[in-house]
């Protein structure tokens, strides 16, 4: 089976996408139409990978049965018996 075929980069790609546009930002070599240009893709990555977290989020929502639990509860053992 091929992968459906999107005009959407994947989250990963997406992001390493808008490191590589704060670099250059950060750079100070773009010239004020290339910047804006630049900011322009850059604003559009960030709110496409804040969407896919937000649609990540509630996946696991909805595995979690609706109720996220805090990472510490998750990384600590648990104390059932210690009282």
């Amino acid at each position: 089976m091929s992968k459906p075929v999107t005009s959407e980069p994947a989250f990963e790609k997406a992001l390493a996408e808008l490191e590589k546009i704060v670099a250059r930002m950060e750079s100070g070599e773009l010239s004020l139409e290339e910047a804006l240009a630049t900011h322009k893709r850059g604003i559009e990555l960030a709110r496409l990978c804040q969407q896919k977290l937000e649609a990540a989020q509630q996946q696991v929502k909805v595995l979690e049965g609706e109720i996220l639990k805090p990472l510490s509860a998750i990384d600590e053992p648990s104390d059932s018996g210690a009282d």
